[in-house]
């Protein structure tokens, strides 16, 4: 799963620019973190590696669990499995019914109204 945000700003004054693109870094970042641990807490377990496989990248940092921090003003964020078959278990296959956990914590954590009101809560 990928998530893109696509901000444009016509500031013309840098110091609210780099605070708006901050507060959007920090947003991204948490969602990203949260939708990773969802997806962790909630992959099938039946040898725990497709759990220990997930993986995240936000706007440049890359990690597991919360240990992801924004280094660049690039915005955007993955949350990914490393398995090999992270995707199988989260579509299925035609002899193994889906047994999805990226798409619900996605559905959960992610919409523009809450990756706006994080944001508002950093410029604050």
């Amino acid at each position: 799963m990928e998530i893109k945000v696509s901000i444009e700003l016509n500031l013309k004054d840098k110091e609210v620019t780099e605070a708006v693109t901050k507060a959007a870094q920090n947003a991204m970042r948490d969602t990203v973190v949260e939708v990773a641990n969802d997806a962790i807490h909630h992959s099938p377990r039946d040898t725990g590696n497709n759990m220990r496989s997930i993986m995240y990248e936000s706007s440049g940092s890359q990690g597991t669990g919360t240990e992801g921090i924004v280094a660049t003003t690039k915005i955007g964020g993955a949350v990914y499995g490393t398995s090999g078959y992270s995707g199988y278990l989260e579509t299925g296959t035609r002899r193994m019914a889906a047994r999805p956990y990226f798409k619900p914590a996605l559905d959960l954590h992610f919409s523009l109204e809450k990756f706006v009101n994080k944001m508002k809560g950093y410029l604050k």
